[in-house]
């Protein structure tokens, strides 16, 4: 963080797929046009004309930001992917890059320049950031969600990072057409995993840029919770297995380690005592380092960790559970409900949307 992005800003296009109305939706938005960039467009998708975000949003659209109204879309894919697809077929010819943002997060003014400069390595295909969860109130699950995708942000770092995320992500738009990677949308349900796939497929790499990190609010009650982390690990098991199954066999051997400890306690058997708390330590820390990294990325937070940072660490034991039961939810699963559209997940190119 403390060494500036390379001064690499190529003419660009940056898309965001909206539907309905959604707290903060105008600020977010808001801070996407309002990027330290130099030269790029911003393109709001949304599926129908009649969504009630045209109305609120429509006031103050520029020469900059444009309303791209995709319709239906292909019938064997999310409604994401029409609508992205609709908008790179819109986007103006001067582009050299496309990059990808969600609506529901809130970015810094130099967001779209830490974003993109990655990419100025020829051996980059894709660029990404992830997104940290800041709950406006200090509710239990709120909390919980953000200790719960804390574990994953960890996985971003110096090295290659498991998947461009798709709420911060960016490429060339000679890598995107010389990749397939519309070809590899066609089909699918995520729009992140494909472009992975078929980035590592043409022999590039993803770089996350620490630059580009998204602030996400809002709160939810467990049932929302845990419906929205049963859908990400079953879209996981579908498109990258084998890290899905890495992840299981983790949370099952440390789950059961913490649950034979607290047998033998017990059983009063309380030389075990040293071992019990050693199960209960590494998750700990590592939520605490995780805590720590956040801190540097959002210096403005700083109030927000000091009220709630502590959470990362205690609350560590109790979401490691959540991911268990989470993975067994999502073992056998395949149909998810995402945004109001049913999808059926046959594999990471079929798709059946449910009427």
């Amino acid at each position: 963080m403390q060494a500036p992005p390379p001064s690499w800003t190529p003419p660009a296009t940056l898309i965001v797929p909206i539907k309905g109305l959604e707290p903060g939706l105008v600020d977010n938005l808001r801070s996407l046009l309002e990027q330290d960039y130099p030269d790029y467009e911003l393109l709001i998708s949304v599926r129908d004309s009649a969504d009630p975000a045209v109305a609120r949003i429509t006031p103050w659209l520029n020469s900059r930001a444009k309303l791209v109204v995709a319709g239906r879309g292909p019938r064997d894919a999310s409604e994401k992917i029409g609508n992205l697809l609709t908008a790179l077929s819109q986007a103006r010819i001067n582009s050299e890059v496309f990059a990808f943002a969600d609506s529901d997060g809130r970015v810094g003014r130099g967001w779209l320049r830490g974003l993109i400069s990655p990419l100025h390595d020829p051996a980059v295909g894709a660029a990404t950031g992830y997104r940290w969860y800041f709950p406006d109130r200090g509710a239990f699950w709120p909390l919980v969600r953000s200790v719960w995708n804390a574990a994953i942000a960890g996985m971003f770092g110096a090295g290659d990072p498991p998947f461009a995320w798709g709420g911060a992500m960016a490429i060339r738009r000679e890598t995107f057409e010389k990749a397939r990677v519309a070809e590899y949308w066609l089909g699918s349900v995520s729009d992140d995993y494909q472009l992975t796939r078929a980035v590592r497929a043409a022999g590039l790499r993803i770089a996350y840029s620490a630059h580009a990190m998204v602030e996400t609010g809002g709160g939810c009650s467990a049932r929302e919770f845990l419906e929205w982390a049963v859908r990400q690990l079953t879209i996981a098991r579908v498109y990258d297995a084998k890290a899905w199954r890495l992840g299981f066999a983790a949370h099952a051997v440390y789950c059961a380690a913490m649950a034979a400890g607290i047998a033998m306690l017990a059983e009063r058997r309380f030389w075990a005592t040293p071992v019990f708390f050693l199960t209960f330590a590494p998750g700990m820390c590592r939520g605490a380092w995780r805590e720590r990294a956040a801190r540097l990325l959002f210096p403005a937070r700083k109030p927000w960790f000091d009220r709630r940072g502590w959470v990362y660490c205690w609350l560590a034991p109790a979401v490691t559970w959540i991911w268990l039961w989470v993975f067994l939810a999502s073992l056998f699963r395949r149909r998810i409900e995402w945004r109001g559209n049913v999808y059926r997940l046959l594999g990471p190119s079929q798709t059946e949307v449910e009427e």
